[in-house]
Formats: structure tokens, sequence, C-alpha cells
């Protein structure tokens, strides 16, 4: 006689125990207490700021053994470079779209007009912090800070692209010794089991984190700057609504994945960027839900960090929109030939611009350094409400990321489709 043991289906988690709704939960309790008790909101700062840092801090583990694991495991490093010139390729052509995308807009709505600020009048010391920043922001210091001062250092500092760097040549270096580094390999692959059970067990205090950050903000800020400089908010996440769901839906209609189940799939992430305005937050998990959707280990590897560095749409749309703002607000009347002036320069500033908060903030600054017709210190009128779009760029970019993975993982036949299926469904 045999018997069979029937196991319990495991039943999906509640609502309300899921990550999104808490985190969601989090952001209105924090916009309330921020609103009505911006004193104590403000002190919340430091739970946001440790929440990032946390999952900073995960960030170099994650990468390096995602990447190095993912190449050496290829075995063919023709196969790495045709991924990493096709995602420059793809990179290169929808970040320069959403730079003309802004600019477009910009100038059929243009947001800035009738308000007649005289530059001459505004305060420049409130912005002093950011054009100081862009001294270092030109392109001479951000090819030399890709080298690391050692190998041990990327895995120590702050910067994506060092850590990425630093996972390719030693993926490289694997591959080709692969007869006598097979135990280091396999030491890499055991290793990624606790890394990502740590940004799970971390995934937990997002709540704590979106809470601090939105209180904060609101405490700061405040809403009523909403109101003054609303149409400028309003018109850039329009924008950005327009190249996520039509510019980049149709990339997902032709490359054979929808892209409203796609933001379905990610909804967790995308709740926490919008908490935390750091797309850095939910790095880790997103590379995670790409290798089981299907896209191989090497392409996730490889797009996502990278993008982070090339592909920020969300930035360039904020750059051109944000600039002719400036312009329009302060009468300036730029022809067509400065405007494409200021996007060329906005094509190259943007690029190594970090994924994270302030960031936009700073290579705007840098790109109107290069113009001299837009004033600088015309930022001083969006500084108020650019943390309010930080949230914006940070989900803009955050989801362009995700779907130049799955579109180049399926070029270069790296994309398991029945995955990709069953997870957005």
């Amino acid at each position: 006689m045999s018997f069979q043991v029937h196991t319990a289906p495991t039943l999906p988690k509640p609502w309300y125990k899921a990550l999104y709704f808490q985190v969601l939960l989090a952001i209105l309790a924090g916009i309330l207490l921020g609103h009505f008790v911006p004193e104590k909101a403000m002190n919340l700062k430091v739970l946001g700021d440790g929440f990032i840092a946390l999952i900073k801090m995960i960030i170099a583990p994650v990468i390096f053994v995602t990447v190095t694991t993912g190449i050496a495991s290829m075995g063919d490093l023709k196969a790495m470079g045709r991924i990493t010139s096709k995602a420059f390729i793809y990179f290169f052509i929808f970040s320069t779209l959403a730079l003309i995308i802004g600019m477009l807009v910009s100038n059929i709505i243009q947001p800035g007009a009738g308000l007649h600020i005289d530059a001459k009048s505004l305060d420049p010391k409130s912005i002093q912090d950011y054009i100081d920043a862009t001294k270092e922001h030109n392109l001479s210091n951000f090819v030399l800070d890709i080298i690391p001062k050692s190998l041990m250092s990327s895995l120590t500092g702050d910067s994506i692209l060092q850590v990425l760097f630093v996972s390719i040549m030693f993926g490289i270096g694997i591959t080709l010794t692969i007869d006598k580094s097979k135990p280091v390999l396999d030491f890499l692959h055991a290793l990624s089991h606790p890394i990502f059970k740590i940004v799970e067990i971390l995934m937990k205090l997002a709540p704590i984190g979106a809470f601090g950050a939105m209180g904060f903000t609101v405490g700061k800020f405040g809403l009523s700057v909403l109101l003054k400089l609303g149409g400028l908010v309003i018109t850039f996440y329009l924008t950005s609504a327009f190249f996520i769901f039509i510019i980049l839906g149709a990339v997902a209609w032709y490359n054979k994945f929808n892209i409203f189940k796609l933001l379905r799939y990610i909804k967790e992430e995308l709740v926490l960027v919008l908490g935390t305005s750091s797309s850095e937050s939910a790095l880790p998990n997103v590379m995670k839900k790409l290798e089981k959707a299907g896209c191989a280990k090497q392409v996730v590897g490889l797009v996502i960090p990278t993008g982070y560095s090339f592909n920020l749409d969300g930035t360039n749309i904020y750059m051109t929109l944000a600039a002719l703002f400036i312009a329009q607000a302060c009468d300036v009347d730029l022809s067509l030939d400065k405007q494409i002036l200021l996007l060329l320069v906005a094509m190259l500033s943007s690029k190594g611009a970090a994924g994270v908060s302030g960031a936009g903030f700073i290579t705007l600054a840098a790109t109107l350094a290069v113009v001299p017709d837009v004033p600088v210190v015309g930022m001083t009128l969006i500084l108020g409400i650019d943390k309010f779009m930080s949230e914006c760029r940070a989900l803009t970019n955050f989801i362009g990321n995700t779907v130049a993975t799955i579109v180049i993982a399926r070029w270069e036949n790296q994309l398991d489709e029945e995955a990709l299926e069953k997870a957005l469904r």
C-alpha cells in the first residue's frame, strides 16, 4: 500500500502584510506628520538616511557577485562585449530621446512663461553648494573616477561604476583561468546566498526608511511650495508618464511584454523608490527579480549597474525641461541653435550622474554653467520643489533601466520567455 503526502499550497500574503502596502502607509504617515508637525518630522531625516546607507552597504557585494559569476559562467568574452555594446547603444538612443522630449514639452507648454523674474534679484547663496559641486563634474574626472585606488577599495566606496569595473575585470580573470579558478567561482556562487538573504532582511526596514525620508521632505520644504510652482511639477510628472507609458510602453510591446504588467511585478520596488527618492534603494531587489523573470544573470549584472550612470531617462527629461523653464521665467529668449547647444551639453553632462537624490540638480547646474544664456542663479526658483521632482526622476530612471534589461536580454537570446510570462502574470 502506498501513501501520498499532500502539502498545503502556499497562500499569498494578506494585502496588509505586503511590503508595498506598508511602504505606502509609511509614506502617507510621513506626509501627514511633515505637514502638521514639521519641526518633529525634520528630525526623522536620520531614518531615511540610515535606511539608504544600509542598502548602499550591500550594493557593492550584490553587484560584485552577480557580475563576476555572470561573466565567469558565460565563458564567452565576446558575448560580454556584445551585451555591453548593445546596452550603450540603447542607453544613448533613449537618453537622447528623453532630452528631446523634455525640450519639446517645455517649448509647447512653456511652464515658466509669464513669471517675469529678474535674475539679478535672486540670491545665489542657496544653490552655491550645487554650483561648487559642478567644478568636479567633468569628463576627465568622471573617467578617472571609474578606476578605484585598489581592488578592494571599490567594494568599500560608494561608486557603482568602480564596483562594476572591478567585477568585470575579476570575471574576465576567472574566465581566462577557469581550470584553476573553479573553486573561486563556486565560492562566489555560494556567497551570493547570504548576501541576498541580507537584502531580504534589510527590505523589512523599508517602511521605516520611507516614513523618515518623506516626513523630512514635507517637513522641511512644505506642501505649499508645490502650489507656487505646481505647473512645472505637473508638467514634469505628465511628461515622465508619457515617456513611461507611451515610449517605453511601445518598446515593451515590440519586445512582447506588457509595461503595465511589468510595473505591477516591480510595484514594491517602485513604492520604495517613491518613498526614498533614490533608485539605489531598490537596486539589489530588482536585480534578483529580473533574474527570476528570466533575464540571464550576466545581462542583469552588466545592464542594471551601467544604466544607473548612463541611462537616466528621468534626469534627462528634467534637465531640458527645467533649463527652459528657468529661461522662460527669466525672460531669456533661447533661439533654436542655442537650444540645440543646450541639448548637446546636457547629453554630455548627464552621463555619470548617480541615480540618487540631488544628482539631477547638480547635473543641471553643470549644464547651465556651460550655456551662459540661461542664468545659473535661476535654479533658486526650483530649489524648493526639486525634492518633490526627485521622486519622479528616480522612478523614471528605475523603470527605464528595468525595461532596458529585459529588452537587451531578449536581443541576446538570454531571456527565458516562459519565466518572464509567468513572473508578469
